[in-house]
């Protein structure tokens, strides 16, 4: 039997792709993220046992779904960042229809603001889906934000490898990160934090 959460993950799968080969305007397409990633990332949460995970980049909340799910898991709770008032209300239709909005903090904000507002290694997990030119800045926020041990990881690495390019070496060349290339969906960068 399909569970409610299955039967919505597959219509907003439908619904993405059907929205975004209807329209050009970036701010109405909703960009979500492949249920292969989403698969990964729900592995990878209850594999490292996050508990404080942070999504950058809602749209929909299809992605947060998969995270919320496995945050559910492992007692953990996701803060979730949009700042298109449009997707937001989507994404709050969407979590009050699956039953795990007790797990999702909506936040409608600009998520440089958000990172600034957070405690240094506030976050288990974190994970980067939104606007690419703005990642190099947010980097030391990032980098504060995630706590030892912590793992970042940063869709659309592949497909989007020349405009992540920047922002990869930024993290590359940090002693403190330890990173990978993981062809799944769009590629995701993973970068995780010494312990110590």
């Amino acid at each position: 039997m399909i569970s409610e959460l299955d039967a919505l993950k597959a219509e907003l799968e439908r619904f993405g792709k059907a929205n975004d080969e209807a329209t050009s305007e970036r701010s109405r397409r909703m960009l979500n993220i492949t249920r292969d990633t989403g698969e990964f990332l729900s592995v990878l949460v209850r594999a490292t046992g996050a508990r404080r995970l942070l999504e950058i980049g809602t749209s929909n909340g299809y992605s947060t779904l998969w995270l919320a799910q496995a945050a559910a898991a492992t007692g953990g709770r996701v803060t979730t960042v949009e700042s298109s008032a449009y997707k937001l209300g989507m994404a709050a239709e969407n979590f009050s229809r699956c039953g795990l909005d007790s797990v999702i903090s909506l936040v409608h904000d600009d998520a440089g603001r958000v990172l600034e507002r957070s405690a240094p290694a506030a976050f288990d997990f974190v994970f980067l889906d939104s606007e690419r030119s703005e990642y190099p800045r947010w980097w030391p926020q990032l980098r504060r934000v995630l706590r030892p041990g912590g793992v970042l990881v940063v869709d659309n690495a592949v497909s989007h490898a020349e405009q992540m390019a920047p922002f990869a070496a930024l993290v590359q060349a940090d002693a403190q990160f330890t990173t990978s290339l993981v062809p799944v969906g769009n590629g995701e960068f993973l970068a995780v934090k010494a312990s110590s």
